[in-house]
């Protein structure tokens, strides 16, 4: 074995591995998605606390929380929504409050008519289907 082979070996020449130590340290480990699909306050809610608890159990660094709604449950996210100051509390600790954009067009809602900052996705059910792909646990408050 050469000397080169020998530090590869060793992880010792390894000139990425400093910067794949700092990738690791800025993604989260523990990936969580819920779904809200029902026009309830209270289902809403529930869904918040949830985030809100995964964050404190995990910490809020070592979690990406995401909260998909659509279908009825859209109607949460619009900028009259009941549940307003626990959407501004979310989006302050870092939660991504997603809308299905085909319920938008299927109800005639533009992004004026929602709440500002949240985030959007062609279709809900496919995002929860794709993050589930990526190894995200996805909860159904």
């Amino acid at each position: 074995m050469n000397r080169r082979s020998l530090l590869a070996f060793l992880g010792l020449g390894a000139a990425a591995a400093p910067s794949l130590a700092a990738q690791k340290k800025a993604t989260p480990k523990n990936s969580v998605i819920l779904q809200v699909s029902d026009r309830d306050s209270n289902r809403w809610q529930l869904a918040l606390n949830n985030a809100r608890n995964v964050q404190t159990d995990l910490g809020q660094a070592n979690v990406q929380v995401e909260i998909v709604a659509y279908g009825p449950g859209l109607d949460m996210l619009k900028s009259e929504s009941p549940v307003a100051d626990g959407l501004a509390g979310a989006l302050d600790a870092s939660v991504r409050l997603i809308a299905c954009q085909n319920t938008m067009q299927n109800n005639k809602l533009t992004r004026e008519d929602m709440y500002s900052g949240i985030a959007y996705v062609q279709a809900g059910v496919t995002h929860i289907m794709k993050r589930q792909r990526e190894g995200w646990a996805y909860i159904r408050p």
